[in-house]
């Protein structure tokens, strides 16, 4: 919102300077953004007269001037290379010290030529206000000497831009900023009535409202008899210090309210309207041709205003060019309307359409404002284009705008932390337009003003559907209550200026601060870091894929079909962030890097929610290393990625399996998915199957896996004892046991484990071989086993009686025989 400071003291009468009223709009919640002065760039050049110009003696094309520029430069030499400078012309004057905008120099006094120059004058461009003519400024004659030029061309405005929030409406209104800026202590606000406009004849237009909900009430009047033509020179200065182009009086009118009042207004044409009735409805369809030349679509939830041609304005937002004003204009009907927010807003955005009167309107306008503006805008009509005005027609009726606000003095202090004496709080809000209905030590209740569509406005409350009707009501009731209180704090607190409360520490939820992360974070952090370390690079990824590579990976449900991708070819939320990695793997083998390691921690989506999955890969060959070839990429890696990041994440790892029932993304056989008991999966690894990797068209090596860290069970909570270090030295042994080719290593390992707890503190397997030396369909597997002995030394009957254990736990388990 911008205003100049002229048009501000048209409502305020202050003697504040430009730099306080700026500080206190800070304070009062309505910052500003920028202040524009030009007259402070100009406040140098002054206004002069030519007194003599003669031809320079050393140069063609320069002339010695003396120059009258008032006091303290009476007659001073000025060596100017304009064409058209010449004696008696009034012109502008800068003087040594002054730093021209257009060119970015400081004038210096000095000698050009060997003649002595005490000064420069200047053109309209040299002062950044316009374009290059060949020459200096020419001043009209009769030009008073040493004036301030910006004072001499109105251009010592200063114009504001501040920021509005979404709730005060009232401040795209100058009236409204000033009102803030007198109940904040910098001045008095001016009266303001509008004067009534007898109508001399019945409007030959009249009004009928078939969409009341977005249109509650609306006013117009006709004007005949006017003359359109340019605005007078200070309402184009008025609106070209906002932003603004002059277009055209009766234009230019209704632009001045809209910044004036903060009151939209719209005029038609008469002779350009078909029929004799405007008529507010639904639209239907029609293709509506708007002022700034763009062709918009009504829909039937767009408020129109319509005659018996059809569809003439998009209501609240921008009217029609079919029925413009133009320089031919000489009957006008000019429209006064007060339209709901919400359909504005969800209009604006359904066309993209963007205006002063949008703006306004779903912000709120002064509910009590159309019947005075309208007479204000019909005497300035009048005033400034000529012509008789008509009767007011409408059609609906005002709303009941009018409720009440009531305030606990005391809340003043405990819910805003600043203590505000009950007169200057009740002073506070008589100067924002509130009005005193009851008053007592403790409170007082108040009545809100019109233009205050922010202050106790009903709300909606999402109430339990099974709540008693009388209780329902009572907390809205309530709720209304605290809410209106709020606001009127608020408004208490920010005139007493935002600085002015004092900054409070919020109070410690504990003594012991709280963790920083939860512990799923900290699971991710961890495996993140350990990925990393294994010389996986990390990824980001779309959680969203195609539909044909999402179903290779996994069921694609319809309920995470995307109905609106944002590309054709992301229309599926991925089951799995391996997805995006395997596509990384194409897209970086086809231009030449087919040795890769990445891996994300992402988001994948099933029937079952979102769950939070660790996915890495590797594809082509490991690094090669001195006395050692590189090797293809195989499942171990796979496994060791898995069990890194389930170690991290917090895992048992001596309760987990691994079974080789991976999904069919897996290559089967040569894959396997880690389990936590018989049913808690935390997760799969392997070769990706070849199938999977042919379609993409890979013809090499890749591997990968997937943790599921959320299912990690988070481990018990338990007082840690005082670590029992055995005093005495473990001993190891090793076995080499012939089992059938199906049996899997954990599963003898296992049993290993289990046969001798007490003594047993570590299972590893070493060796798997399969030949010649093994009957056939078999295997030969050795373990090395760690005994810890823990009162006492062990002898040697002790040691034979462990090993005896763990061959009977073998053979009992997995029908395994001691290789001899």
């Amino acid at each position: 919102m911008k205003f100049s400071l002229s048009w501000l003291r048209e409502h305020l009468d202050t003697t504040a300077t430009l730099e306080e009223l700026c500080a206190r709009l800070n304070t009062i919640g309505l910052e500003v953004e920028g202040i524009e002065d030009r007259g402070a760039v100009l406040a140098p050049f002054r206004t002069a007269r030519i007194l003599t110009a003669e031809q320079h003696p050393n140069a063609d094309r320069l002339r010695v001037c003396q120059v009258d520029a008032g006091e303290g430069f009476e007659r001073v030499q000025v060596v100017c290379g304009a064409p058209n400078a010449r004696a008696g012309l009034s012109v502008i004057f800068a003087p040594p010290g002054t730093w021209i905008p257009g060119s970015d120099i400081t004038i210096k006094a000095g000698k050009i030529r060997g003649e002595a120059s005490g000064g420069m004058l200047c053109s309209l461009r040299e002062l950044g206000l316009g374009q290059e003519t060949g020459g200096i400024a020419e001043l009209p004659d009769g030009t008073v000497v040493g004036q301030s030029y910006a004072l001499f061309a109105d251009m010592d405005d200063p114009v504001v831009e501040i920021a509005i929030t979404p709730n005060r409406g009232d401040a795209l209104a100058i009236r409204g900023i000033a009102r803030d800026l007198a109940a904040a202590g910098m001045g008095t606000l001016k009266p303001w009535l509008a004067e009534t406009v007898e109508g001399r004849f019945a409007s030959p237009l009249t009004w009928a409202d078939s969409f009341a909900e977005a249109c509650p009430w609306v006013l117009g009047r006709t004007i005949r008899g006017v003359r359109n033509g340019p605005s007078p020179e200070w309402l184009q200065r008025r609106l070209e210090s906002v932003g603004l182009r002059p277009i055209s009086a009766l234009v230019d009118i209704t632009n001045y309210f809209a910044f004036d009042l903060g009151r939209p207004l719209h005029v038609f044409d008469v002779a350009k309207v078909g029929g004799n009735v405007l008529t507010v409805c639904r639209g239907a369809g029609e293709t509506l041709r708007t002022l700034d030349g763009g062709e918009h679509v009504m829909t039937v939830d767009d408020c129109v205003i319509a005659d018996a041609n059809g569809v003439q304005s998009l209501a609240g937002i921008m009217g029609g060019e079919a029925t413009g004003v133009d320089e031919a204009t000489t009957d006008v009907f000019v429209e006064c309307a007060l339209f709901d927010p919400v359909h504005i807003a969800l209009s604006g955005r359904r066309h993209n359409l963007h205006s002063d009167a949008r703006q306004r309107f779903e912000r709120g306008v002064d509910q009590a404002l159309p019947p005075a503006a309208l007479e204000a805008a019909t005497r300035m009509i009048i005033d400034l284009c000529g012509g008789e005005a008509s009767e007011v027609v409408s059609a609906g009726s005002a709303p009941a705008w009018q409720r009440d606000a009531h305030l606990r003095f005391e809340r003043i202090r405990t819910l805003g932390g600043l203590t505000v004496a009950p007169d200057r709080a009740v002073a506070s809000l008589e100067g924002l337009g509130f009005e005193v209905r009851e008053r007592d030590a403790e409170h007082v209740v108040v009545s809100v003003p019109s233009w205050r569509n922010d202050i106790a406005t009903p709300m909606v409350l999402d109430q339990a559907r099974d709540l008693p009707p009388e209780q329902a009501a009572r907390a809205a009731q309530g709720a209304m209550a605290v809410d209106s209180e709020v606001d009127l704090i608020e408004e208490i607190l920010r005139l007493e200026g935002m600085d002015a409360i004092p900054a409070v520490s919020l109070p410690p939820l504990s003594a012991v601060p709280v963790p920083a992360l939860t512990p799923a974070q900290v699971r991710a952090a961890a495996a993140r870091r350990h990925l990393a370390a294994r010389g996986l690079l990390e990824t980001v990824g779309f959680s969203f894929v195609a539909h044909e590579q999402a179903a290779a990976f996994g069921e694609t449900p319809e309920s995470l079909h995307l109905l609106n991708p944002i590309a054709a070819d992301l229309d599926q939320m991925r089951p799995t962030p391996l997805v995006n990695l395997l596509g990384a793997v194409h897209h970086n083998a086809a231009r030449g890097y087919p040795d890769l390691g990445l891996f994300e921690i992402g988001a994948g989506f099933g029937e079952a929610g979102q769950r939070q999955i660790a996915a890495a890969i590797r594809s082509g060959h490991s690094a090669r290393t001195p006395g050692h070839a590189a090797m293809p990429v195989d499942l171990w890696a796979a496994k060791a990625d898995i069990l890194e990041v389930l170690r991290v994440a917090g895992a048992p790892m001596e309760g987990l399996s691994i079974t080789p029932d991976a999904p069919a993304h897996y290559h089967p056989g040569r894959s396997g998915t880690v389990r936590q008991g018989p049913k808690l999966v935390l997760g799969y690894f392997g070769q990706l199957h070849p199938a999977l990797l042919a379609e993409r068209g890979i013809d090499l090596p890749v591997v990968g896996c997937e943790a599921f860290i959320e299912d990690v069970p988070e481990p018990r909570r338990r007082r840690r004892a005082v670590p029992n270090l055995s005093p005495f030295q473990p001993l190891h042994r090793d076995f080499a046991f012939i089992v059938a080719g199906d049996v899997p290593a954990e599963k003898l390992l296992r049993a290993v484990r289990g046969a001798e707890r007490n003594l047993i503190s570590a299972v590893s397997l070493f060796d798997v071989y399969e030949g010649d030396k093994i009957p056939a369909g078999h295997k030969s597997m050795g373990i090395e086993i760690t005994i810890q002995p823990i009162d006492r030394n062990l002898t040697d009957a002790d040691i034979e009686a462990v090993c005896a254990r763990v061959i009977a736990a073998a053979q009992k388990t997995c029908n395994a025989e001691l290789r001899g």
